[in-house]
């Protein structure tokens, strides 16, 4: 497993990150620790999860994939870089959402709890909190460092300019400063190579892509004319819209499933596997730190810990590929 630095930092992080959203929602338990142990076995040693995992639940489920990272953790914590992230609406009370002081200080302190340990290596904003000033937040970020509950901080989901804004107030207090960005990045969605890429390349800020299967859309397993299936996150409910409606807005579109027909076909005339191959364009794109896989089965993860040993795809190959987003049509961004 490569070995990479997340951006300007010192910290070491495998090439590959485990998502664990799937945690006691679409995995149990015990089917959550051996995809943690396959992962692990594999070399990687770089987990991401989140307050208001699983997804798809609910406040009364939200924390239970920490908890179960947690109960897993014990006895390889020096081993493990482990991020999580902060800002979803935790509970029905106000304050209870978003990026304010007492937010972060109180979602830490929760995490830190259901995770087991007394630190997190690298502590997330899940989204850019429009109603809280960014001093505030940045301010909350470096105490947290300070204290020693956190080692870096990073966001996910946020644009070039709010990142730039946020770097702007870290030079200008002496603050804590930006380790990572954590977006949605795969041969279907490449927006972020307009403006965040460039910027992270510029700035030394490490990027952590999720999505790179497209909610498995790049695996192969839909067809056109499918129905969404139970049980895969297409379908599932949640808080809100829902993550299954999220999620077919995103990648459920008829020029979405001609792309793929497309990209069957290349891997098929190559020999190729189409998870494997698609994980490891994101992996070998600039800019890009880690790319993050999960699964809700054990046997899922073959085919994308296949990407760590892989060979580059070469440039003949990558120019072909980039038909697949020049071939759909452009809307705007879906969340």
């Amino acid at each position: 497993m490569e070995v990479r630095k997340l951006g300007r930092t010192g910290l070491k992080v495998s090439a590959l990150c485990l998502g664990t959203m799937t945690f006691s929602n679409q995995a149990d338990e015990a089917t959550s620790f051996a995809i943690l142990d396959k992962a692990f076995d594999a070399g990687v040693f770089f987990i991401d999860t989140a307050d208001v995992y699983p997804l798809g639940g609910t406040y009364e489920t939200f924390g239970n994939t920490e908890a179960i990272i947690g109960k897993w953790l014990k006895g390889r914590r020096n081993k493990v870089v482990l991020a999580t992230k902060c800002f979803g609406q935790s509970s029905a009370f106000p304050n209870d959402v978003g990026l304010s002081r007492g937010h972060i200080m109180d979602a830490v302190d929760a995490s830190l709890q259901r995770l087991q340990t007394d630190y997190i290596d690298l502590y997330q904003a899940h989204r850019f909190d429009s109603s809280t000033p960014v001093e505030e937040t940045m301010r909350a970020w470096d105490d947290l460092v300070s204290s020693g509950k956190v080692r870096y901080i990073g966001v996910s989901n946020w644009r070039a300019w709010q990142i730039e804004k946020a770097l702007g107030v870290s030079l200008a207090e002496h603050y804590v400063r930006i380790a990572s960005v954590q977006p949605r990045y795969n041969l279907l969605f490449r927006m972020i190579e307009d403006e965040l890429v460039p910027m992270c390349l510029d700035e030394g800020v490490g990027i952590m892509s999720y999505n790179p299967l497209a909610g498995g859309m790049l695996t192969g397993r839909y067809q056109p004319g499918d129905k969404p299936q139970a049980g895969t996150r297409f379908t599932l409910g949640g808080l809100g819209v829902g993550a299954g409606s999220m999620y077919q807005e995103r990648y459920w579109q008829d020029a979405t499933f001609a792309a793929v027909e497309e990209y069957r076909d290349f891997c098929e005339s190559r020999g190729l596997n189409m998870a494997t191959t698609a994980v490891r364009w994101v992996t070998q794109q600039p800019g890009i730190t880690s790319a993050i896989i999960g699964a809700s089965r054990p046997e899922q993860l073959d085919a994308s810990l296949a990407a760590a040993n892989a060979e580059p795809i070469g440039e003949e190959d990558l120019a072909a590929l980039d038909q697949l987003w020049w071939s759909l049509p452009r809307r705007k961004e879906a969340r």
